[in-house]
C-alpha cells in the first residue's frame, strides 16, 4: 500500500526537491523554504504551527488516542558555491544544498501526503518536524524548546547518504554519528621585532607547539578501542614578515561516540594548553562550545526500522554501515524519546552522484527520494501499530 501511494507521488517529491535545491537558504534564514512547506501542508489540509523562526510542525491525527511519533527533516543549506551544472542549480550565489537537506524536506512532504491520505488507518498521532539550522547544530534545540516532545513515544529521521549506493538502507542500533563540539584557543604572548626574538614571546611558536601537543590526546589518552578526533582546522596569527606576533587563535573540533570521553575533552584541552603555554612563558584560554551529542539508535526502534526496510526493499535493501564521525543535531530528539536515524543510500556514479557531502558537486540519485519517502511512511505505520 505505502509503496504504491509513494510511487503515485514520485514526481511531486522530485519536483519539490528540485525547487528547494534551486533556492537554498542558510541556517535560521530558510524563509522561502518554510513558506513553501506551509503552503504545501495547507493544500493537504494538514494543520501546522511555525516555531523557532522558520521551523514548521505539522499534525496528522492530532490528539488521537494511541502512540505519538515524531518525523523530522532538516531544511537549511551550506555556504558552498555549486558546480554541478544541473538545470535546477542554485540561484543563490555562494549557497548550495550540498548535504541532502532539500531531499529530506521533500521526502517528508511526500510522506505527509501519503500518511494524511491513510490517516484513518493510523493507530496514533504523527507530528512532522521541518527543522531549521541543522548545519549550525542549533535548530533542534530551538524547536524542542518551543514544542516539547516529552509525551511522544518515538522519533524517526532520514539522512540521504552519498557513500551508500541507492537502493540500500542502514538502520543499525547503537552509536551512528559522533558528538561534534567546537573549541577556540587564544594564545597570548608578547610581540616585537622579527630581528629581536629574545625580547618577545612568539605566539606563532607557541601556537605551533600547541597544535602538535594536541595530537597526543587521541593517541596517548584515549583507549585504542575507542574513537576520538581532535582537529585544529584554523590557525591565525601575525600581521607581517618581520613582526613577531603577540597572539594566536586556534579553532577546531572534537568528535567521539563515548559520552564520558566527550565530557573529558574540555579539561584535557585546558590542561594541554596551560602546560604548553607555561613552557613558553605565554598564557592561553580555551573556549569550549558543546555542539551535538552522539546519535544513538534505540535497539527496539531499530528492529522496527529493519522490518520497514524489508517491506519496502526486501532483505537485500539492508546494508550495515560503519558509524561515522559526522555530527547531527537529531541527537537532541533521540535524547528525549527513543528513535532511529536512518541512512538512505543516494550514491550512483552513473548519475554523477558520487561526491562527498559538502562538496561543490554533491548530488543524489533521485530514485532515493522514493525510497526515503516510503521509509518515513512505512516506519510510521509499523511503529504506531
Amino acid at each position: 500500500m505505502i509503496k504504491k501511494l509513494v510511487e503515485q507521488n514520485k514526481n511531486y517529491i522530485i519536483n519539490m526537491r528540485r525547487e528547494f535545491h534551486k533556492y537554498p537558504e542558510p541556517s535560521f534564514q530558510e524563509f522561502r523554504t518554510s513558506k513553501r512547506i506551509q503552503e504545501e501542508l495547507t493544500k493537504m489540509g494538514i494543520p501546522f504551527k511555525v516555531i523557532a523562526g522558520t521551523g514548521v510542525v505539522g499534525f496528522i491525527n492530532k490528539d488521537k488516542k494511541g502512540k505519538k511519533i515524531i518525523l523530522r527533516a532538516d531544511m537549511d543549506a551550506l555556504q558552498v558555491q555549486e558546480c554541478t551544472g544541473v538545470e535546477y542549480c542554485s540561484t543563490n550565489i555562494g549557497m548550495m544544498h550540498a548535504c541532502g537537506h532539500d531531499g529530506h524536506s521533500a521526502m517528508l512532504l511526500g510522506a505527509a501526503k501519503v500518511l494524511n491520505e491513510i490517516k484513518d488507518t493510523l493507530a496514533g498521532e504523527v507530528r512532522l518536524f521541518f527543522q531549521p539550522a541543522e548545519e549550525i547544530a542549533q535548530g533542534a534545540l530551538k524547536m524542542l524548546e518551543e514544542e516539547p516532545i516529552d509525551n511522544a513515544d518515538g522519533c524517526f529521521a532520514i539522512h540521504l547518504w552519498s557513500d551508500l549506493p541507492c537502493g540500500k538502507v542502514s538502520v543499525e542500533a547503537g552509536p551512528r554519528m559522533a558528538s561534534a563540539d567546537i573549541f577556540e584557543i587564544v594564545v597570548n604572548g608578547k610581540g616585537g621585532h622579527g630581528s629581536l626574538p629574545h625580547q618577545t614571546i612568539d605566539a606563532v611558536v607557541v601556537g605551533s607547539a600547541l597544535i602538535m601537543n594536541l595530537q597526543s590526546i587521541v593517541s596517548r589518552e584515549i583507549s585504542p578501542l575507542e574513537s576520538g578526533v581532535v582537529t585544529v582546522g584554523s590557525f591565525h596569527s601575525g600581521t607581517r614578515f618581520n613582526v613577531i606576533a603577540n597572539q594566536a587563535i586556534l579553532k577546531g573540533t572534537t568528535r567521539t561516540f563515548n559520552p564520558e570521553i566527550r565530557n573529558n575533552f574540555k579539561s584535557i584541552l585546558e590542561r594541554v594548553t596551560k602546560g604548553t603555554c607555561d613552557t613558553y612563558r605565554a598564557s592561553g584560554q580555551v573556549n569550549y562550545t558543546y555542539g551535538t551529542a552522539p546519535c544513538i539508535n534505540d535497539e527496539n526502534c531499530s528492529k522496527i526500522a529493519l522490518k520497514s526496510v524489508e517491506t519496502i526493499l526486501g532483505k537485500d535493501g539492508i546494508l550495515k554501515m560503519e558509524k561515522i564521525t559526522g555530527g547531527e543535531d537529531f541527537c537532541y530528539f533521540l535524547e528525549k524519546v527513543p528513535g532511529v536515524l536512518a541512512f538512505v543510500g543516494a550514491g550512483n556514479p552513473s548519475k554523477d552522484a558520487n561526491y562527498p557531502h559538502h562538496h561543490e558537486k554533491f548530488a543524489i540519485d533521485e530514485d532515493s527520494l522514493e525510497i526515503g519517502t516510503a521509509l518515513y511512511a512505512q516506519y510510521t505505520l509499523d511503529f504506531l501499530s
